[in-house]
């Protein structure tokens, strides 16, 4: 099989943004490898369905190890496997701070670094990862410090990472959106959740995977984390 087609590593894959991100790759004629706990390999042949918890290292080396069997090399990884707990702080319990620290930090830490050992390899890459506007500014009512705590350290790792890398051919960029309308917010909590945003409106999912697109074609942006958050983090 060819191997000049460009490929991307695609976590939390299955459903929402994640499975929004795999049409929108393969629309750009990317092969996708997309992971996540129950995805199944489907008909394309050019879609590469790996099943695994994302914050096992060996998950990570499987991944890396698969694609490249499948597709000779790896040109993009988004981050978008998360974890999203709303509790206040002292009703978090320790299942829950394990359970995001496993997603949100293992999750971007294993895949992250196994894929830029292959990145640095052939002198490029792009590495982009999906945080949450809630790290710079928090709401009254909505609390939400493990998520804050676990995207927050995503989105000072992207920073480093894209100095680290900068004069290795290697990106490393995040998108940072606001509520974004995916099956994880019910029907009734639309109108709430619209009015967390300046502009009165929940984000849609094109939003996010056409912020990430950009960022894959912006060749000069490196350690930027983009908002797309309807003005959230600008203020109130």
């Amino acid at each position: 099989m060819s191997n000049e087609q460009k490929v991307v590593v695609i976590t939390g894959g299955s459903q929402g943004i994640g499975a929004a991100l795999v049409k929108a790759y393969r629309e750009r004629n990317f092969r996708v490898v997309a992971t996540s706990r129950s995805i199944k390999q489907g008909s394309d042949p050019d879609i590469l369905a790996i099943a695994g918890d994302i914050g096992d290292p060996a998950t990570a080396k499987r991944i890396v190890k698969e694609a490249l069997e499948r597709f000779g090399r790896i040109d993009t990884l988004v981050n978008n496997a998360g974890l999203f707990i709303a509790k206040p702080f002292i009703d978090y319990t320790a299942e829950d701070f394990a359970s995001k620290i496993s997603t949100n930090l293992a999750g971007f830490f294993h895949i992250t670094q196994a894929v830029a050992a292959e990145m640095l390899k052939q002198g490029s890459g792009h590495i982009v990862s999906i945080t949450t506007s809630l790290t710079d500014h928090a709401i009254a009512g909505v609390p939400t410090v493990l998520a804050n705590l676990t995207k927050g350290g995503v989105n000072s790792a992207t920073k480093a990472l894209a100095i680290e890398y900068a004069g290795k051919g290697v990106r490393v960029n995040a998108v940072s959106p606001g509520v974004i309308k995916t099956p994880m917010h019910a029907p009734e909590t639309h109108e709430f959740m619209a009015g967390l945003h300046p502009v009165r409106r929940m984000g849609e999912i094109r939003d996010i995977t056409d912020a990430v697109l950009y960022l894959e074609t912006a060749s000069f942006v490196t350690g930027e984390i983009l908002h797309v958050d309807g003005g959230q983090s600008a203020g109130h």
